[in-house]
């Protein structure tokens, strides 16, 4: 069984989630649900930081297409924090996403980005 966590802190306006362990087909659902929850009609920014997800397979890619798709519609901005060696980070540079909501740390200089 694979786990995932998703921790939420809000404050004045923002969403600051905290995910880690494992998003797959499994929890994916669970994750959305406890995502999609935290978002209120006071959020204005939310911030979603990956850098201990451990593993995102393409349910979890879904999630967050999906998430990304919700807060563009809701006019609500958002940034994702992956460190530039997480695991995450590599398959959110290649599925697109990093076109779609800016990535915190931007890339490096002269570092290949996601494919156009």
């Amino acid at each position: 069984m694979t786990s995932a966590r998703v921790d939420a802190r809000t404050e004045e306006g923002d969403v600051r989630f905290v995910l880690s362990g494992e998003i797959d087909l499994e929890n994916a659902a669970m994750v959305e649900g406890q995502l999609a929850a935290a978002i209120t009609n006071h959020t204005v920014r939310v911030w979603l930081d990956l850098g201990a997800v451990d593993y995102l397979d393409s349910a979890g890619l879904r999630v967050l297409f999906h998430l990304v798709d919700r807060l563009s519609t809701l006019q609500i901005a958002a940034t994702l924090v992956a460190p530039l060696d997480s695991p995450s980070r590599r398959v959110i540079e290649l599925s697109g996403l990093a076109m779609l909501v800016p990535l915190d740390p931007p890339a490096r200089a002269g570092a290949p980005g996601p494919p156009r």
